[in-house]
């Protein structure tokens, strides 16, 4: 198992890489948020050698403009992986089953040369998701054992903890392993 983490706008843009093999940074939100500290906290991630990838908080609705907006954002450089976070809103709603899987693939065709994964906690997984379509990967919460979800479904990224920061794992032999794979688009 590789280690790594994932930061947003909570995050310092000088966190610690310590041992890491990959980073998440939120990119955007919606249609009209952008991560300000993005720039820093991806140069952080690139100066440690890790893998990098990019996520969007999905909102229901606008599917097509929130992919856009999305890809305009999120820097681009071969081997960058690319994720949808799909969980509930600041306003309790959540993107649809058929969005969530419109989103992707409308990302997919925006970037067609970089993996694209799916984020969600197991709740979404298990109970809201109907069409197990995640894109290149999956990459679960479930604040359990590193690498232990408690999913029958193929993973390649689980988040276990948000404490104090929030920890995943990657299902690779090793980083050059995950490289090759993130090159794989």
């Amino acid at each position: 198992m590789l280690r790594g983490i994932d930061v947003s706008s909570y995050q310092s843009s000088s966190y610690n890489t310590d041992g890491l093999s990959f980073v998440f940074v939120k990119a955007t939100e919606g249609r009209s948020y952008v991560n300000p500290k993005l720039g820093a906290q991806t140069k952080t991630a690139r100066d440690a050698g890790c893998v990098v990838g990019f996520y969007h908080f999905l909102w229901p609705g606008n599917l097509t403009a929130q992919a856009e907006y999305f890809v305009s954002k999120a820097p681009e450089k071969a081997g960058d992986i690319l994720a949808v976070d799909w969980e509930t809103t600041s306003e309790g709603t959540h993107a649809s089953d058929s969005e969530k899987d419109r989103f992707i693939r409308k990302v997919k065709e925006l970037r067609p040369n970089h993996r694209t994964i799916l984020y969600c906690n197991r709740n979404f997984w298990l109970n809201h998701d109907s069409t197990s379509y995640a894109g290149d990967g999956l990459w679960i919460a479930d604040y359990v054992t590193a690498g232990k979800p408690r999913i029958q479904a193929k993973w390649r990224f689980h988040q276990y903890t948000d404490d104090p920061l929030d920890k995943n794992v990657a299902d690779f032999s090793s980083k050059a392993a995950l490289k090759e794979w993130a090159q794989g688009g």
